[in-house]
């Protein structure tokens, strides 16, 4: 709460300096009409002070919450839940070019990634690009190596590499990180270089980012989320049929066209009779695609808790993100997008969909393949949860979490997002704040709980 009213303040007294000729116009206005009362010049100029003047709480109220990520009841959904599985993700990026009627859809590896360049001026207020999802200066530019598979077939001795500089809309940074892209080869001149362009919202979906389901004819689902060549020839036939709408993740073949959806019905026909295991998380050598340490967002750490929040019954609350669309507003740190998250109250009650405008940080996007977790700071009263995002990027493994023992081991705790969950859980239940990725239990102020947290330790480990 304490940190609602900061940002609060400091967004009225910004919003007061920049309206100042409001507060102006009010003091010469009321002098003027005192001295000379009538409909004059006077009124007309106390009037416009007034309307400034009162439209300043206003303005700083709007700010804040567009600043501040609260979840309160009024973000909540109709109905308190949407239609979508607890492992559902939908995602709505921006478009990529189609390329040529007579370019190849095919796969491409991940070998190599680094970031070239990525330089926004907005000094981390808001900036819209009305129309453009994409501008160049939100839109990182990544240089890639990469492995490019001849259609249909997966040998890499089949294949050939290339490497560029792509601009990469941030939602869809994460099928870096996993390794796998969909790309689009167009035919080359004899002796000249075969272009290559990723499509990225396709990439997103062959990493695994975004989720897929398939309904057969009888009404039947099929979940095949990471099934790369299934998912090949699906994007193949769908972009040869001019597109294939999905509903949230999942593409129903009763609404499409009975020569389109034969031809899925073929795809799925083959996967029952030759199952395809689904492909990992990520690919190996993903050290070498991390762009996470490169581009801005909040570093992952423990956590800061008030004692009076802890006292009062503040919790921490696990939460997913089932839903992100792009927008037209940035901030230097990562894109605004409209999300929708699935809460647990901590009080046990059914968990319900928040439909909320958010800052997601450029970090935590890089990783969405592998995890939509966020976790939440809910009063006491269990009214407003607000977005916790150093904790989150902890618990995402963004930031590499370890523990200090009091004899100065060190625990890695890298891939155990579980015992991160209990340790920052006691932490904040004892009012403890530990702002860094280190929770070093050689400090005095950790010496009364430093036996349970090591318990936690050697539990979950």
């Amino acid at each position: 709460m304490r940190s609602y009213t900061r940002v609060f303040v400091g967004q009225l007294l910004l919003t007061a300096v920049c309206c100042s000729a409001g507060l102006f116009f009010l003091l010469v206005g009321y002098s003027a009409w005192s001295e000379a009362p009538g409909w004059g010049w006077p009124v007309l100029l106390f009037a416009i002070g007034l309307v400034v003047t009162v439209l300043i709480p206003f303005v700083a109220t709007t700010a804040t919450r567009q600043m501040f990520p609260r979840i309160t009841r009024g973000h909540r959904v109709k109905g308190g839940r949407t239609s979508y599985e607890d492992d559902t993700f939908v995602m709505w990026a921006p478009k990529s070019p189609e390329g040529s009627a007579q370019a190849r859809l095919t796969r491409a590896d991940v070998l190599e990634a680094s970031l070239s360049r990525y330089c926004p001026d907005g000094e981390s207020t808001f900036t819209t690009h009305y129309g453009n999802y994409t501008p160049d200066e939100f839109t990182p530019l990544i240089r890639l190596r990469l492995r490019v598979h001849e259609a249909g077939d997966t040998e890499p001795a089949n294949a050939f590499e290339v490497t560029g500089e792509w601009r990469v809309p941030s939602l869809c940074l994460s099928a870096i990180t996993a390794g796998r892209l969909v790309v689009l080869v167009d035919p080359a001149a004899p002796g000249a270089e075969r272009t290559v362009t990723p499509h990225w919202p396709r990439s997103a979906l062959l990493a695994g980012t975004r989720t897929c389901r398939v309904t057969d004819l009888e009404g039947r689902t099929t979940f095949v989320t990471r099934r790369v060549e299934r998912q090949l020839r699906q994007m193949r036939i769908s972009r040869e049929a001019g597109g294939v709408v999905m509903n949230g993740d999942t593409i129903d073949l009763r609404r499409l066209d009975p020569h389109t959806a034969a031809r899925y019905a073929a795809v799925a026909e083959r996967d029952r009779t030759h199952p395809e295991a689904p492909a990992p998380v990520s690919e190996p050598g993903e050290e070498a695609r991390r762009l996470a340490d490169q581009l801005p967002g909040e570093e992952g750490t423990f956590g800061s808790s008030g004692r009076g929040w802890s006292r009062r019954g503040g919790v921490l609350v696990r939460a997913r993100f089932l839903e992100m669309r792009a927008r037209t507003t940035f901030q230097d740190h990562g894109p605004v997008l409209d999300t929708v998250l699935r809460i647990q109250p901590p009080d046990g009650t059914p968990p319900f969909d928040a439909a909320r405008r958010l800052t997601v940080p450029m970090n935590y996007l890089t990783a969405l393949h592998r995890t939509k977790e966020a976790v939440l700071s809910a009063s006491p009263n269990g009214v407003s949860y607000d977005v916790d995002w150093a904790r989150t990027n902890l618990l995402a493994g963004i930031t590499e979490a370890k523990v200090i023992t009091p004899d100065g081991r060190e625990l890695p705790l890298a891939g155990r997002p579980d015992t991160i969950w209990a340790l920052m859980n006691l932490l904040a239940s004892h009012g403890l704040s530990n702002p860094s990725p280190v929770l070093d239990l050689r400090k005095r102020r950790m010496r009364e709980v430093a036996d349970v947290l090591l318990e936690v330790c050697a539990k979950s480990g």
